[in-house]
């Protein structure tokens, strides 16, 4: 318990204390080492519950489990990756006039909130702190994305609010619809909100108010994961703000969303399974895999259209939580154990290119496709970076998405076989629209005075390396863990 209390704390007090850390430089290795510091306390509290199993704190507010304490782990880890990258990044910001000291203390000082309200989120056992948890995480994204204050930054700020605003209001009728279905069975209505407590309850749940519940959980918190029509905050929100920010936002925001909509598809199984003479008892499955599959396609046909490179990895993150969506919602141990690998390694990749990205347009000038050329000429670790990074996330085989995308076709073919085709089409268009801009990017023709700036590429290469790795032999531990997530999340594991 020690463990989960300073797991949250730590970047909570963060929050605090970075809000007043008068010099940038300093603020820089202070981020590092409250990060650093979280990423510790998660990984004792990853052993307590590898060796002892699920936490559930004695007031009930907290629980851990197999599913959401990788999560927890993942989420600080990446975010003590990017805060390495952040420092020299946000400096060289500092220094070309882009942002001022107090600024600074903003980006600092929310960085650890974000960090804090996705903690929270991951680990809470009530479903409205998990709401509040991610409207929290909204408000400290909405001033990232607008911390330059350009006309841009801050319209895309709005849309982001906005967009985002009126999904997680959805989001909250259908939390309070969740409430009014276990109200009619618990005779403690103060448990309504628990996990837990609806987990047990599951079968006993009116079935109708459920599916309705979940159609508005789906659509606001999809709208948090980036599903198609719901996206358009997305690219802008990538585009205009820090790309630190890009980086946690896309590797790590959009997981914490889709753990949302997973956890509330638990309880919908539950209570259509039990209920006699549901038409369809696999409707949030259905509903999952329909967004999913449409998001992931749209996706991967807008990739073929940008102009604008971090807009471009934008869409790709988009095209990889439509895959995710649709392998949750196929449902079945294998899916399952794919999703979990792909919600682990694009984290890893994604929040990599967009640290590549970071400064292969500090040497360009720009983040115009058509302007960055000549980058492994101007300097190779940042341009073999990017190379790598896209064949990583394209599913080029050994990396690890190659396994994830794999076993996931394989789980389609055995459900429904004729959307292998869709699958295998959409993933050929997404591969098309990354590598018709990557090529040049990478190869191109060096600009004359292009150079070389200050780059800090060790979190780029040691997420690559762990994508590798995990494409050759997933780890014993991590597959273990997967496999009880997945028994979770499939019914079959015990709480």
């Amino acid at each position: 318990m020690n463990a989960l209390f300073a797991t949250l704390l730590i970047p909570l007090l963060g929050t605090l204390l970075m809000a007043v850390v008068p010099r940038c430089r300093i603020a820089g290795w202070v981020n590092v080492a409250f990060a650093a510091a979280t990423t510790a306390a998660s990984i004792v509290l990853a052993l307590e519950i590898f060796e002892s199993g699920p936490l559930l704190s004695p007031g009930k507010f907290f629980y851990v489990d197999a599913f959401n304490v990788y999560l927890l782990v993942l989420t600080a880890f990446v975010a003590t990756t990017t805060a390495i990258f952040s420092r020299p990044y946000m400096d060289h910001e500092l220094a070309q006039g882009r942002v001022n000291n107090r600024r600074m203390r903003l980006y600092h000082a929310m960085y650890q909130g974000f960090l804090f309200t996705m903690l929270l989120a991951l680990s809470t056992n009530n479903l409205g702190i998990l709401w509040v948890a991610l409207e929290g995480a909204t408000l400290a994204t909405v001033l990232l994305v607008s911390l330059y204050r350009t006309p841009e930054s801050v319209e895309a700020a709005w849309k982001y609010f906005i967009l985002c605003g009126v999904g997680i209001a959805q989001a909250l009728f259908g939390t309070v619809l969740l409430y009014f279905a276990a109200a009619s069975v618990l005779t403690s209505a103060e448990d309504g909100l628990l996990w837990t407590t609806l987990h047990g309850i599951a079968g006993q749940l009116d079935p109708t108010v459920m599916s309705i519940a979940f159609v508005f959980l789906l659509v606001g918190y999809g709208t948090k994961v980036g599903l198609v029509p719901l996206h358009n905050w997305l690219p802008d929100a990538h585009s205009e703000g820090p790309t630190p920010m890009s980086a946690v936002l896309s590797g790590l925001l959009l997981n914490v969303a889709l753990y949302a909509v997973v956890r509330t598809k638990m309880l919908v199984d539950g209570a259509l399974a039990a209920a006699p003479n549901v038409p369809q008892p696999q409707l949030a499955g259905y509903l999952m895999m329909a967004f999913g599959l449409l998001s992931f396609l749209v996706a991967g046909l807008f990739l073929h259209r940008q102009r604008d490179i971090k807009r471009m990895f934008s869409y790709s993150s988009i095209e990889h939580m439509g895959l995710m969506t649709f392998a949750f919602g196929l449902g079945g141990p294998l899916a399952t154990f794919a999703a979990l690998l792909h919600m682990t390694l694009h984290s890893l990749v994604k929040s990599a290119i967009f640290v590549t990205v970071g400064h292969a347009t500090h040497i360009a000038g720009t983040q115009a496709i058509d302007k960055i050329r000549g980058l492994i000429r101007t300097q190779p670790t940042v341009g073999w970076g990017l190379l790598l990074g896209t064949a990583a996330i394209a599913g080029f085989p050994p990396f690890g998405l190659f396994v994830s995308e794999f076993l996931l076709l394989i789980a389609t073919m055995q459900s429904w076989p004729w959307l292998t085709v869709v699958l295998l089409s959409g993933l050929a268009i997404a591969f098309a629209g990354l590598f018709r801009n990557i090529h040049p990017m990478v190869y191109g023709n060096q600009p004359e005075g292009q150079t070389p700036v200050k780059a800090n590429m060790l979190p780029v290469y040691l997420h690559l390396l762990l994508a590798l790795w995990f494409g050759l032999a997933i780890p014993a531990v991590l597959a273990q863990w997967f496999d009880q997530a997945t028994q979770l999340i499939a019914g079959k594991g015990v709480l």
